[in-house]
């Protein structure tokens, strides 16, 4: 699919290239475009290498440097580079050649695995080396995220928008499962170092792939600077009643959301009493979860409003939280976890197709480094919130709080509406 501007700059405009078919508005649907197909086995391929080098990492880590501290470097190295460069990011995914882009960044991050499995192959990492490696692969990760994401509306029809970005993150839940066992099981029977490798040959797959496609670059603005773009993205954010909508709602979730996945852990080892294994397991149901949700978003999108829709993924999403902080039995457990990936795919979908449907082509970019300055910001709150209050009041009251307080911002933000995708092509 090719969106560009009309030529007042106003309302963005959909063309169809020869040859490929109208969408069907299944889940599958995008499947159907070549390239995006293409891009998508590799990225789901790369996700798992990703997965294996954050296992990899982590024990690693333990392995040289046991150090409470130093253990916890290692998710900062990982996180910090989205909160500095997520703006500047989105900024230059919209100033510059996205798939000019990427390539750079898939073939930095693929250097920066490339060295770190060769050093500890070599049996040579330290501690800072590894943080400062891991460091250098994220700010790659950062800087490819807006232009990735904003790169699915040139692979799509704009009607199969959602479904496209339910499977990007049904892929990257797929992803989620296999990584870490694979991640293991290479480290336990090659090293770390195997593991590191792997993820820089899973690069390779995507770089090709881009070597090949040849995207239409009219959108782009070339004579815009980056502290330019910044300021227009910024300003169009603030501006955009139907991205504040979004942007609030998503705050609300997240920020109370993200106390199931930060307690897992826990609720594995204190309510659940399982070892590593099973709390791995419990991590791939919460995907297998999503991998449903995906598939079934599609047509329960078609019959329900994007508000509605909205409403119940993230109100089914806080009764499974809470359901957590009851139940005791393993099986029981899977099955609410199963039930919260779903509403996790469902709710987050929609938030990430909205902004993908309602900004113009131009601002895309910035549009969603915005979003994930958003969304990463308040996991990162949140987890931060619920931690401490699992450490105050004990880890059912935090999951029952926090519940509690996701579906109050349900029903506190629910006035901001989000448009429906006709709305947002007859808004100026």
């Amino acid at each position: 699919m090719k969106e560009m501007m009309d030529p007042a700059g106003t309302t963005p405009c959909v063309s169809v290239p020869t040859g490929i078919a109208p969408a069907t508005g299944s889940a599958w649907s995008p499947l159907g475009q070549r390239v995006f197909r293409a891009i998508w086995i590799a990225g789901l391929v790369s996700n798992i290498g990703t997965w294996m080098q954050s296992t990899a990492t982590a024990w690693l880590m333990v392995t040289i440097a046991p150090s409470p501290v130093m253990v916890s470097m290692v998710q900062t190295a990982t996180s910090l580079p989205i909160f500095l460069l997520a703006l500047p990011a989105g900024a230059l995914a919209d100033v510059v050649d996205r798939r000019r882009l990427i390539l750079f960044t898939q073939c930095w991050m693929f250097f920066a695995s490339f060295a770190l499995g060769a050093l500890t192959w070599a049996g040579v990492v330290t501690p800072w080396v590894l943080l400062w490696l891991t460091l250098l692969l994220s700010l790659g990760m950062a800087l490819n995220a807006p232009a990735w994401q904003a790169i699915v509306p040139e692979l799509v029809q704009r009607s199969e928008i959602p479904a496209a970005v339910a499977l990007n993150s049904a892929g990257f839940n797929v992803a989620r499962f296999i990584g870490p066992a694979v991640g293991g099981l290479v480290v336990g029977s090659l090293g770390a170092g195997a593991a590191f490798l792997c993820n820089a040959a899973s690069y390779l797959g995507v770089i090709a792939v881009l070597f090949i496609w040849e995207p239409d670059s009219s959108t782009r603005d070339r004579s815009e600077s980056l502290v330019g773009a910044m300021r227009t993205g910024i300003r169009f954010a603030m501006e955009s009643s139907a991205l504040r909508a979004i942007f609030i709602r998503s705050a609300a979730f997240i920020v109370c959301g993200s106390a199931l996945m930060a307690l897992l852990p826990l609720i594995a080892r204190q309510r659940l009493m399982v070892d590593s294994e099973g709390y791995g397991l419990l991590v791939g149901v919460f995907g297998l979860g999503a991998v449903a949700g995906a598939v079934v978003l599609p047509p329960v999108r078609r019959r329900l409003s994007l508000n509605v829709l909205a409403v119940s993924a993230a109100c089914l999403f806080g009764m499974a939280m809470a359901a957590m902080a009851l139940v005791t039995h393993y099986v029981v457990a899977c099955t609410f976890l199963l039930l919260g990936g779903a509403s996790w795919l469902a709710l987050l979908a929609t938030f990430n197709s909205s902004v993908q449907s309602i900004v113009p082509a131009w601002v895309r970019g910035r549009a969603l480094a915005a979003y994930l300055l958003v969304f990463f910001g308040g996991l990162a709150v949140g987890s931060l919130l619920w931690g401490a209050v699992a450490e105050a009041w004990g880890l059912p009251n935090a999951l029952l709080l926090a519940s509690a307080g996701l579906l109050m911002g349900v029903a506190a933000t629910a006035r901001f509406r989000l448009l429906e995708e006709w709305e947002s092509r007859e808004s100026p």
